[in-house]
């Protein structure tokens, strides 16, 4: 194959490519749409939010006295 048809081939298919996806895009944002309506499908989802912590927990627990460990262990179960 020349290196001419191959790129014909190329641009054949991605233009077909781009077809489906948009057929694709008509049908799923459709306002008639069943899976729209029923909430299967969604245009916008929530974002999940990360916060970036100063000092893990684990930090914390290494610095701590064994007394402060015990209080902790103790509110814990249940005490004050």
């Amino acid at each position: 194959m020349s290196k001419e048809n191959e790129e014909s081939e190329i641009l054949l298919l991605l233009k077909a490519l781009v077809d489906k996806v948009n057929k694709l895009e008509s049908a799923v944002f459709d306002d008639d749409n069943l899976l729209m309506k029923s909430g299967y499908v969604v245009v916008e989802t929530p974002t999940p939010i990360i916060e970036a912590a100063t000092e893990t927990d684990v930090d914390k627990i290494a610095k701590m006295d064994w007394e402060d460990i015990g209080k902790m262990v103790s509110k814990l179960e249940g005490g004050y």
